[in-house]
């Protein structure tokens, strides 16, 4: 006979099996109880019970004797079943000592395909928060042309990468309505939060689901949001944000609010500012407070037929304002035009792949690209000096093929901003634009570029700059604008660069506007080289001319022997301030071959490194 020990200090519970009864290895032959917990000893073997030695109620020390135990001829319990010991044996010829691992719990295959009754309460109560649950919901979005929160996530999101937070949560409503209703028609409590994978790395995503009580902002899902945002700070999680919605819910009465602005919310949104990227997609209306989170992103992606506005009808009405439809407030023609949006799309699964393509930027280096023709960019500035051209031509002949995301199209039109990759290195690329103003910076684009400047310095994106800029806009209506103020915050922005700055003059680098574009002055970036059509000033060669010779000038008669001076003295200028002569007079580093623009700027990208940031750095919501 053998004796079974007790593994632990507890109190015996109950005898399943009594002295001389046959028992199979692996069947229980006790319970103990200790700390409130129930553990069970199983049979190490087939045999049976030979003596108890401890009746139900008493306590056993660990390492006492429970029972003594006859063994029959069989084999041990299987290695699945013996994993876990909870009983030794005693050979009393040998002393004590311990035979093979009993499974604590462990079930018999029969009894693990009987489904677990607290798994099927859960897996039912999950099925409530799928689209599928809500057929007629769905539906009704799909006959707006639009998709439900989910689909977006799921087309955002890598395959299977997705991890839901906050799925069983519903709207605060339980005083007036029932628990069923609120499973059935407020899942999630109307906002869908999580983590998962964009292009192989892990993003915060969190998408108001307009098919629940209008993507509104309930208690709920505001404490989601909290949850997540922390997450993404304490993290460094960059965070998708689908913004659609009506701004905040009066309906939920389980908790006792005055006003609710007590809220951690939009003080925790704002502070991911400069510290992640922070992407905000926007298809329908978006009004109120998802309108305030929407205007803390770095960057808002908004499909055609969207409208965002700070307050939406009911909110307008209210203030005496006037009677509107929601398609009158905030639509895209204005928001875009006036810089709230950054990038325009025409629906959601284009909004969801621009995503996507943002993100990439600020996810490093890929190892595969491809080069555009560098040949083509030989002939982007005319030879006529003064025939305009469109800039985007160089941005996309330097850029890898495919890379190119314009930002802010539709807002301040004299400067082009745009994410890119350069072999493969994600850049901030800005370029003059002289189909505007020829080329002159207003206030518009003083604040695009600004902001653009901010926006990669805070995430260490390196920036080129491609100039061709007669200087900053002048004369009295361009004062009325506030110019002094607009253009200068270039040159502070510029100032606290923590990248890498690549600048080419491709043609016209004049004035201050040409020292702006180059981080302050032609020696405050890495490098300031100019094709071969580059020509220089301090403000434009005509106007220098008229200015500076204006005595010689006048001194002869209006006419041909005038304006054959003016040429005369122009084409010294142009000669004086040609790219040549910059570089010989070390103004400039070099110039080069429109053709080696993309070596050049190779070079100066792997010779450039990026600081640490020394403070908070805040990217301007305008």
């Amino acid at each position: 006979m053998q004796n079974i020990l007790s593994p632990l200090q507890a109190q015996v519970v109950q005898w399943l099996v009594q002295p001389g009864e046959p028992v199979a290895a692996g069947d229980v032959l006790v319970i103990l109880e200790a700390m409130k917990m129930e553990h069970e000893i199983r049979a190490p073997q087939a045999g049976h019970l030979a003596a108890l030695y401890f009746q139900a109620g008493e306590t056993v020390n660990e390492g006492e004797a429970l029972a003594g135990w006859t063994q029959l001829d069989s084999a041990p319990v299987p290695g699945g079943a013996v994993a876990h010991a909870r009983a030794t044996l005693v050979v009393p010829s040998a002393g004590d000592v311990s035979p093979q691992a009993q499974a604590h719990g462990a079930t018999s295959a029969a009894a693990q395909n009987v489904p677990r009754a607290d798994l099927k309460k859960l897996q039912d109560r999950l099925a409530f928060t799928h689209d599928a649950a809500r057929p007629e919901a769905v539906a009704k979005r799909h006959a707006t042309g639009l998709r439900t929160a989910r689909e977006n996530i799921a087309d955002l999101c890598d395959a299977d990468s997705f991890v839901e937070y906050g799925a069983l949560a519903v709207a605060a409503q339980s005083r007036r309505r029932s628990a069923d209703d609120l499973m059935r028609n407020t899942p999630a409590d109307g906002m869908v939060t999580g983590i998962g994978c964009v292009n192989g790395q892990r993003v915060v995503v969190m998408a108001y689901d307009f098919t629940v009580l209008a993507g509104t902002q309930g208690m709920r899902n505001h404490q989601k949001t909290d949850r997540m945002l922390g997450l993404a700070l304490q993290n460094q999680l960059p965070v998708v944000l689908f913004a659609e919605g009506g701004g905040g819910r009066p309906g939920d009465v389980d908790v006792a609010i005055v006003a609710g602005l007590n809220l951690a919310t939009f003080a925790s949104f704002a502070r991911l500012n400069g510290q992640v990227p922070v992407v905000g997609v926007v298809a329908g209306r978006c009004f109120a407070g998802n309108a305030a989170l929407l205007g803390c992103c770095d960057v808002i992606i908004a499909t055609a037929g969207s409208n965002i506005g700070m307050g939406g009808p009911a909110m307008v009405e209210g203030g005496g304002l006037g009677v509107f439809k929601p398609e009158q407030i905030g639509p895209v023609g204005v928001q875009h035009g006036n810089g709230v949006i950054d990038i325009l799309v025409d629906n959601e699964a284009h909004a969801v792949a621009a995503a996507r393509h943002y993100l990439s930027c600020f996810q490093g280096a890929q190892t595969e690209w491809q080069a555009p023709p560098t040949e083509a960019l030989r002939h982007v500035v005319p030879e006529n000096r003064v025939r305009v051209y469109d800039t985007r031509a160089a941005m996309q002949g330097i850029a890898d093929v495919g890379s190119l995301l314009h930002l802010r199209t539709g807002f301040g039109v004299g400067i082009h901003t745009a994410l890119a990759r350069i072999a493969g290195r994600p850049v901030g690329l800005m370029a003059n634009n002289p189909l505007h103003l020829g080329g002159a910076i207003d206030a518009d684009a003083a604040d695009k570029a600004a902001r653009f400047l901010q926006l990669c310095n805070a995430h260490g994106l390196a920036l080129v700059s491609l100039v061709d800029t007669p200087g900053f806009m002048v004369g009295p209506d361009t004062e009325a604008l506030a110019q002094v103020r607009h253009v200068s915050r270039m040159f502070v922005a510029a100032a606290h660069l923590r990248v890498p700055l690549l600048s080419v003059v491709l043609r016209k680098g004049y004035g201050l506007g040409a020292m702006a574009m180059t981080g302050g002055g032609f020696h405050e970036t890495l490098s300031t080289v100019a094709w071969p059509t580059g020509e220089f000033g301090g403000m434009g060669l005509e106007g220098a001319v008229r200015l500076g010779y204006r005595k010689e000038l006048e001194a002869l008669p209006e006419g041909p022997e005038r304006e054959a001076l003016f040429e005369q003295l122009l084409a010294q200028q142009y000669d004086n301030g040609s790219a040549i002569h910059m570089a010989a007079t070390l103004e400039i580093d070099a110039v080069i071959d429109p053709a080696d623009t993309r070596d050049w700027l190779v070079a100066g990208l792997q010779a450039g490194r990026v600081r640490p940031p020394d403070g908070a750095l805040a990217i301007d919501t305008w």
